[in-house]
Order: structure tokens, then sequence, then C-alpha cells
């Protein structure tokens, strides 16, 4: 019992910090973003855009699976620290060479001479990156949240008014560039500076290849996920041009930013978590079955209120210049709704030793991706988008169904867990957006959807009894309601450690 205590009130805490890091990480960005879009144009986000999946595919073969490799070992050793950290050392420095000298043939791909110096320049984050893995690493398998935190918000910060400071004197998409290889950077420091862990001179790379086995499908698959993610940005700026690209970053990012929010925190605590319960399917099944609950409690509410308010936000921050990033946006809310569901999903598999089942997903939603937008892309944008957001809704049900095999979840507790959250956010939603849409002011109205579907939820979730918002309010603050209030929803708990005797029981 103590055991499960402590076990919960970490990842409670984890919980926390999570979502304050995440939050506090996408105010900041999107302070600094409201600022950027004023300054800059469309086609400066997108000429950084198609750099972006070089980048993102070097850092992952740097990485290459060891921080949740590491993770996943109960104890590791300080060997397997060391080799891991200088692996990632000489990973890095060949990837850099070897892109620093393909940066013209980049350049060459999308008709764009200035992208060898600005390629050149942003293939320094992996290079940083690689330095600081392990320090990473170290803080995520022992559950520091509060520290990768202080880690993350302090790099978007500084690297933010870097970013801005430049724009103002005309560096444009210069400014983009050295926000990235900046946040990088700070990162790493702090993580050094966090981290007791400190290598050692003594190089034996043999534990380094053991874990790469488990490390390596991982890393197939973030690979994937990556190619998955930037199919969008080679597409457009291959076959259209930097502005349709342009707009296009910009609704996803703005998409991103607040599906982030939700998926980080559950990110951050949901690997080790499950982890440590691994031994007990029932108790396996009710962490991560509790885990569902609170993404869909918050993620559903948050994107579905983005998606109403998305035209007037652009309109109101980045006038006409920025128009057709609105619709763009509203849809991708859509997309953002199922990213945090995805990834807790993704970590059960990660959690249970399965990580060619995670590769095998990922892979084939990628192939499916990429062959449904080259069809799409002559009949434009918003086709490729909508057939991207219902390929990735659809794709849940692959998910569930290893999660059925993995750990016995059943379909039926899993639509328990999710479709009140679904339909009461629906319901809220489609009437807020009724009920304001003769307001004339953009501002007022978006002002007035935000109060009203978030009153109508949080009054919605309350009078149902909703377990999970009560047991939110009562770690944040514990004097505002008495313990064991709420009745009307179930949750699946482990009476006994044997699958077999697991009952259902009101909470």
């Amino acid at each position: 019992m103590n055991e499960e205590k402590s076990l919960k009130e970490r990842t409670a805490k984890g919980l926390v910090w999570g979502g304050f890091s995440n939050g506090a990480m996408q105010v900041l960005e999107g302070l600094f973003g409201l600022i950027l879009m004023i300054k800059l144009f469309p086609e400066d986000y997108g000429k950084v855009a198609a750099l972006k999946i070089f980048t993102d595919l070097a850092s992952t073969l740097q990485e290459s699976g060891f921080i949740s490799a590491l993770c996943n070992k109960k104890k590791p050793t300080h060997e397997e620290y060391n080799a891991v950290f200088w692996f990632n050392i000489l990973v890095s420095a060949t990837l850099f060479i070897i892109l620093w000298f393909c940066a013209p043939l980049i350049a060459d791909f999308y008709h764009d001479p200035e992208l060898i110096y600005l390629a050149r320049f942003l293939f320094l984050c992996f290079l940083l990156s690689g330095i600081g893995t392990v320090q990473r690493a170290y803080l995520f398998g022992h559950l520091m949240v509060k520290e990768t935190s202080i880690c993350n918000i302090c790099g978007v910060l500084i690297s933010g008014i870097i970013c801005v400071i430049m724009a103002w004197n005309e560096y444009a998409y210069w400014g983009l560039v050295t926000k990235q290889v900046c946040f990088v950077a700070i990162v790493q420091i702090l993580a050094w500076r966090f981290s007791s862990w400190r290598p050692s001179l003594h190089i034996n790379l043999k534990p380094a290849w053991q874990m790469f086995g488990f490390g390596s499908k991982l890393m197939l698959t973030n690979v994937f996920n990556i190619l998955n993610k930037e199919a969008f940005s080679v597409l457009l700026n291959y076959k259209f041009n930097n502005h349709v690209a342009g707009i296009y970053t910009q609704a996803r990012k703005w998409d991103d930013m607040a599906s982030n929010t939700i998926n980080g925190m559950v990110n951050g605590v949901a690997q080790p978590t499950l982890a440590q319960v691994n031994e007990d399917i029932g108790r396996y099944r009710n962490v991560f079955r509790k885990m569902m609950r609170f993404t869909c409690f918050i993620t559903f509410p948050a994107m579905f209120g983005l998606a109403i308010i998305a035209q007037d936000f652009i309109m109101i921050v980045g006038k006409e210049k920025w128009a057709e990033c609105g619709t763009m946006l509203a849809l991708l809310c859509l997309h953002g709704a199922v990213v945090p569901i995805t990834t807790l999903y993704s970590n059960l598999t990660i959690s249970r030793g399965k990580s060619g089942v995670n590769m095998a997903c990922t892979i084939g939603q990628c192939l499916v991706v990429w062959a449904g937008l080259i069809l799409l892309y002559p009949k434009g944008l918003t086709s490729m988008v909508i057939y991207f957001i219902a390929l990735n809704v659809l794709w849940l049900g692959i998910w569930q169904w290893w999660a059925k095999r993995l750990v016995g979840l059943r379909w039926r507790e899993t639509l328990k867990d999710i479709l009140p959250f679904l339909v009461f956010t629906l319901l809220v939603h489609s009437f807020t957006w009724w009920a304001t849409n003769g307001i004339s002011i953009m501002w007022l109205r978006m002002i007035i959807r935000i109060i009203m579907a978030a009153t109508l939820y949080a009054s919605i979730m309350w009078i149902s009894g909703a377990k999970i918002m009560r047991e939110s309010i009562q770690y944040l603050a514990p004097h505002l309601l008495p313990r064991g209030g709420g009745n009307t929803h179930k949750s699946y708990e482990s009476n006994k450690s044997h699958e077999s005797h697991e009952t259902y029981k009101t909470q």
C-alpha cells in the first residue's frame, strides 16, 4: 500500500508539474508567436519548415531510443549510462558532418539556394542535443518532472526573446532558426545542472549495443513518426510554395501547442508509471484507464474550444495576411484532440516491452498517410488535411486492438472512458457556437465563446459527478472538497493481484 501510495503521489506530482511545464511553455510560445505573426510572413515559416524534417530525423537517429530504453530498466548502471553517452557523441558528430555536406543537395531539392547556410546552422541542434541525451534520460527515468520543466521553460523563454529581437531587426527566418538552436543548447546545459550523473573516460560501448535492440525499434518508430508529421512540410514546399507551406505550418503550430500541453503532461509520466505496475495486469489496466479518462477530460474541451475560436483568433492577431490559416487551424484541432490518446496507447505498448508493436503501428500509419497525401495533393491542401485527420481518428481502432491483446483492455471499457467526455464536449461547443454566432465583434465573440464553453463544460462535469474532475480538484485544492465525493462514474479496479479476481467497483 505504501508503494502504491508513493507511486500515485509521484504520478500526480508529475502530472501537475508536467501540466504546469507544458502550459507555461505553450503560453510563452503563444506570446512569442503572436508577436512574430505581426512581423513575419507565411513565406518565412515555410522556408524554415522545409528543413525541419532533416533536423528531426537526425535528432532521432542520434538519440536512438536510448531514453526510453534506459527508462525501461529498473536500475540502469553507470556503465549503461556511460555507454549511451559516448555512443550519442559519436553518432551526433557523424550525422552533423554528413548533413553539412548534404546541405547543397537539400537546397537543390527545394530549388532554394538560401537553404544551404540556413540548414548548416540549424543542424547544430542535434549536435548539441547529443551532449545531453543521457542527462535528459536520467531526469526522465527518475520522474524528475520539476527539473525537466525548469529546463524547458527557461529554454523557451530565452530562445523566444532572442528570436523576437532578431525578427524586429529584419533577420526574419534567421531568427526562427536561431531560436531552435538556442532552445536546444539551453535545455542541455540545464539538464547537466540538474542531473547528478557524470560520464567517465572509461569507454565501453557494449552495454549500448545490448540496449540497441529495444532502442532501435523506438528509433525507427520515431523516424516514421517524423515522416508522418512532416509529410505536409515536404510536399507543400516541393509541390506548392513557401506561402502555402507557411499557412499550414502556422496552423499546425497553434494546434500542436494546444495538444502538446496535454500530450506532454501525460507523456512525461505515462511510461515510467506504467512500467512500475507491469507485473500486476489488473492494476496496470486501472492506471491506464484513469490516465485515459484524465486525457479525454482535458483534451476534448481544450481542442474543440480552440476550433470554435480559431478563425476569430487568427484574424485578430494576424490580420488579412494570415486569413487562410483560421480555417486550417479549426480543422487541425480535430487531429490535436486524438494526439494525446495515440501517445497514451503508444506508451502502453512500450511499457509492456512491445516496441515492435509500437513500431509496426507507426510505420503502417505513416505509409498510408504518405500514399494518401501524394494521391490527393492535386485536389489542394484542404482535401489533404481532411484525409489526414480522418486517418488519425480511425487508426485509434488499431491501437485499441493491440491494447486488448496486450493487457486485455476491452472495447466497451475504452468507449466508457472516452465517449462521455466526447459527447458532453460536442454538445457544449455546438451550443456555444450556435448561441454566439450572431455577435459581429470578433474579439467579443471569441471571449464569450471561451467563457461560455468553459462554464457549461465544468458545470456538466460537476453535476454528472465526474470522478476525474473531483479527484483533480481534491489534489490541487484539497480544502475545497471532502474526500470521496461523486459516485456516478465507475472505474476498473483490481481488488486482488490476479486478473481473474478483478471486479467493477462503484467509486
